[in-house]
């Protein structure tokens, strides 16, 4: 068994290394993506052509599982959070839907990250876009402070998932609610599949049932939990690993809940 600390210590450098490549990588290893992919990858994950249009360039890292966007009905003004904010992707768009008048914050633990997505902010003038340092079991953000939180497959990767939910809790307004892309179990893992170090920081072995994490809201205080799973995300993911068959274990879905 792998160490939270190991397990944390794989991801920031394997995400690391994902921001400084010119040839940004889409989970394991072994399924690199090209530039070309990337686009390809985000538009399967259901964002539109104006989507991509509209950030800046290398914000789209090819990565993730879906599109939280497309749950979080964003209004102007709106207080955003983005959990592993990676490139800042998700954040810009949130920062077209929320305004002048709102404000947008990404967290990741990775410095390359988190530089590639200052750099991006700074490219177009995002001025309404922060990025800032931080495990997302502890938020380096005040006590009801967000509208929404999103996240895009990056909850799965965290080994302690119970503490990311509360801390999402704590962050949130009254009535602030979470839009979640995430990966989800369906399966045990054959052993192979779970001993595989790779597959970890591929988003397939950190894959929670949705029991657990519907349990898990409700313990932090979550009320309104809907956990949807997306059947046709099995393309996509199956191109994580291809030829293992990690598609029949794992499913993208989407997470939504309120604070009450």
């Amino acid at each position: 068994m792998t160490s939270a600390d190991g397990i944390k210590d794989m991801v920031r450098t394997r995400y690391g290394e994902i921001a400084q490549a010119s040839d940004a990588c889409c989970a394991p290893k072994s399924s690199c993506c090209g530039p070309s992919e990337t686009t390809v990858s985000a538009l399967k994950m259901g964002y539109s052509d104006a989507d991509l249009a509209a950030i800046p360039d290398g914000a789209n890292l090819g990565l993730g599982c879906g599109n939280p966007q497309a749950i979080a009905a964003l209004r102007a003004g709106e207080t955003v959070i983005d959990l592993g904010s990676g490139a800042g992707f998700d954040c810009f768009l949130a920062a077209r839907q929320v305004g002048g008048t709102g404000r947008v914050i990404g967290v990741d633990m990775t410095h390359e990250m988190l530089a590639k997505a200052r750099a991006n902010a700074a490219s177009v003038g995002a001025a309404n876009v922060e990025f800032r340092l931080g495990e997302l079991e502890h938020l380096p953000v005040a006590d009801n402070t967000a509208d929404v939180i999103l996240s895009n497959c990056v909850i799965n990767l965290v080994p302690n998932k119970p503490q990311v939910f509360r801390e999402a809790f704590r962050v949130l307004k009254s009535n602030g609610r979470l839009a979640i892309s995430d990966v989800v179990n369906t399966a045990p893992l054959t052993a192979e599949l779970a001993a595989d170090n790779a597959l970890i920081c591929g988003c397939v072995v950190g894959a929670a049932p949705v029991a657990e994490i519907e349990a898990w809201l409700a313990q932090a205080g979550f009320v309104d939990i809907a956990v949807t799973v997306r059947p046709e995300s099995r393309e996509l993911i199956a191109t994580w690993a291809p030829g293992r068959g990690v598609e029949d274990f794992v499913v993208s879905a989407t997470i939504e809940a309120r604070k009450p």
